[in-house]
């Protein structure tokens, strides 16, 4: 079974205090976008998880996804494979986005044994991004962006995705973010991200240049360090992409933004 497996882009990201638990509680719009890594499903002899990405852990999100489906599920020996085109440490999602990529292949494979409710419940279990993989499409996230609403599909936009060379820790951003006070934002209908008090200064030049290329906005993506411009034609995406590559942001992807359909594409 092959899965496609999106990457995601929050267009909205207001992060409260940490709770006793440590967590944080968020208020978020998740956005799927085409730009996809790819998870192959094999019969085998014995489990075996592999990848192009050659720093890869050992224990991951997939390997825990599979643990933890196995309590409920007759999942037999598989041969997981791994293309991976969604940067780590970029705010884009990947590794989450795996995880429910090999949920929703189990899912399709023992429809009697994973029902969506415990297919969301191994989600939450893995990591709070997980579940948002499942739903695809626009959805608000709430509590700690495991708690869903879909939204309506709407009119496909293009983004401009660059990586700069800096990486981010979720946990380092998280623990700088709490570092000064801040005001726990309600949903609004504008771009907007708390972590882009503590990101990378190249994060900010890079939203900076999108939008003198011609993006009608620009936002980090997630907790960093990749920024996404929005624009409404692919040919202006793929105009601004040459221009910032001449500027020496040559790690970019132009990608649309996904139906709920199109971001659950298995075959």
């Amino acid at each position: 079974m092959l899965v496609h497996c999106p990457a995601k882009v929050n267009t909205f990201l207001a992060v409260g205090h940490a709770e006793a638990s440590g967590y944080h509680p968020i208020r978020t719009v998740f956005q799927a976008i085409g730009l996809f890594d790819e998870l192959e499903v094999f019969p085998s002899a014995s489990d075996d998880v592999v990848s192009d990405w050659p720093d890869m852990p050992g224990e991951n999100t997939v390997t825990r996804a599979l643990r933890l489906l196995r309590e409920l599920v007759p999942v037999p020996p598989v041969r997981i494979s791994i293309k991976k085109r969604i940067p780590a440490q970029s705010g884009l999602g990947g590794g989450s986005s795996n995880a429910a990529g090999l949920i929703r292949a189990v899912q399709q494979m023992h429809p009697d044994y994973t029902t969506d409710q415990f297919a969301h419940e191994v989600a939450v279990a893995v990591g709070s991004d997980v579940p948002f993989f499942l739903v695809g499409g626009l959805a608000r996230g709430t509590g700690y962006g495991e708690k869903l609403e879909p939204l309506p599909d709407q009119p496909r936009k293009w983004l401009l995705i660059v990586k700069p060379e800096e990486s981010v820790s979720t946990a380092a951003a998280y623990f700088e973010l709490d570092r000064a006070p801040r005001e726990w934002r309600e949903f609004a209908d504008e771009l907007y991200n708390d972590f882009e008090r503590v990101a990378p200064y190249i994060s900010g030049e890079i939203a900076e240049r999108m939008q003198v290329h011609g993006a009608n906005g620009a936002l980090l993506c997630g907790s960093g360090s990749a920024v996404f411009g929005v624009f409404d034609t692919e040919d202006r995406a793929q105009s601004a992409l040459a221009n910032m590559a001449a500027e020496g942001f040559d790690t970019s992807w132009v990608a649309p933004t996904l139906t709920r359909e199109e971001s659950l594409w298995t075959s």
